[in-house]
This record gives structure tokens, C-alpha cells and sequence, in this order.
């Protein structure tokens, strides 16, 4: 597979979800993003009309994370945060799905979230993504949200936040892809740090990479492919 550093960095979520994170920072990622030609930028709620302001006509995104880290808030919640960020100014969602109703059983409610979350993206023209969580969750539990993503047909899923116990794998990816074949795209994020792993996980069939080391990764394959 051959891939230029340009179509990496049009792969890549450009991360900065750090709790600590300051406004100055905020603009550094913002700067970087432009400057790398990054997707988007993958920040909490909060920062999110600060990024839209630095980056208007850019054409990089600003995607708010929603329901983070946890995903344990009510539909209502999450509609309501999702809405609130596409007014400030973003334009992709990525959020969490309640891991305990999916323990629970409680597929219903599964697609019932994920329903109005993608509706809500729809009616504004944002693009959406399912945050899965896959290291708290069992092959059959994923196979079950890939399935309803399936049918709801949200732009993306996704592996991980990067805040819990693991982050995206081979297998995940592959498992995710094999249910949603081309309906839906699959996000790969958590520990997307080394080129060789970005690369696999391309090679899989990820259309986007969720990375607080987009730097790294693009510059590492341009000094590779200068040799």
C-alpha cells in the first residue's frame, strides 16, 4: 500500500482531550492542523467555538466529543451536548455509547441513542461517529452495536476514546469492518502512536485515525519516504 504524507494527514483526527488542556494549546493544535492538512480536530465540547473561530476557512473540522469518556448520560444529555457544539461551531460528533445498557442487554436502547445522536448530525450536515469503547466490551457486544450502526448508518464507529483500558487493534477493526462493510467507516483511536501501526490499520480498511501524534506520524513518512 502506498499512501503520500498529504492523504495521511487528511486521515487524521489532530487529539487534544487532556483535562489541563489550555487555550494556548488549543491554538497550537489549531496551528498544526492547518499546517498538516489534519481532518479535524478532536477536542471536549468546551474549546469547541474557540477551534471553529481559528480554523474558519480552512477547510480543517472541528469535531466535538460527546458523552467523553464515559458515555454514561442520558440520551437527552448527549442530544442536547451535540447540539449545543454544532451551534458553537462543530462539525463532526464523535460520542459514547451507555456500555451498560449493552451489558444490560438493552440493544433498544443502543439504537435509540444512536438514532437521535445521527439525526441531530443529519438535520446540520455533521458528520457522526460511534464511540464503542472496545476494551470493555466482549466480540458479541461489538458485533451487536456494529450491527444496529448498520442499520442507523452514522458515517462512522469508532474503537476507543483513548481513556480507557486499551485502544484500537487489528482484530477490532477488522471484526467492525467485516459487520459494516462499506455502509459505515471505521475510526481507529487509542495508542495510534507509530507509523508502521497507522499504516496496518489503513491497510484494514480505517478511513480515519484518532491520534494526539499526527505530527509524528506525517513527518515520520515523509523523512521515510525522501530516503
Amino acid at each position: 500500500m502506498t499512501i503520500t504524507p498529504q492523504e495521511l494527514a487528511g486521515m487524521i483526527d489532530h487529539t487534544l482531550l487532556k483535562a489541563d488542556a489550555t487555550k494556548e494549546q488549543f491554538s497550537q493544535l489549531c496551528a498544526e492542523a492547518r499546517d498538516y492538512g489534519f481532518a479535524m480536530v478532536a477536542i471536549n465540547p468546551y474549546p469547541v467555538r474557540q477551534c471553529a473561530q481559528e480554523l474558519a476557512g480552512t477547510g480543517v473540522h472541528v469535531g466535538a466529543a460527546i458523552g467523553f469518556p464515559l458515555g454514561q448520560v442520558t440520551i437527552e444529555d448527549k442530544v442536547s451536548e451535540t447540539k449545543r457544539a454544532i451551534e458553537n461551531g462543530a462539525d463532526e460528533i464523535d460520542y459514547v455509547i451507555n456500555i451498560t445498557e449493552l451489558k444490560a442487554g438493552n440493544d433498544a436502547y443502543i439504537e435509540e441513542e444512536m438514532s437521535q445522536i445521527v439525526d441531530a448530525c443529519r438535520a446540520n450536515g455533521v458528520l457522526s461517529k460511534v464511540i464503542f469503547e472496545n476494551c470493555y466490551l466482549t466480540d458479541e457486544e461489538k458485533r451487536r452495536v456494529a450491527t444496529i450502526a448498520a442499520t442507523v448508518r452514522p458515517d462512522f464507529i469508532k474503537t476507543s476514546t483513548g481513556f480507557g483500558t486499551g485502544g484500537a487493534t487489528l482484530e477490532d477493526v477488522q471484526l467492525m469492518k467485516g459487520i459494516v462493510g462499506d455502509k459505515v467507516q471505521v475510526k481507529a483511536a487509542g495508542g495510534v502512536r507509530d507509523l508502521d501501526s497507522a499504516l496496518a490499520f489503513i491497510a484494514a480498511g480505517v478511513t480515519r485515525l484518532g491520534s494526539s501524534s499526527g505530527v509524528k506520524l506525517v513527518d515520520e513518512l515523509r523523512a521515510r519516504t525522501a530516503k
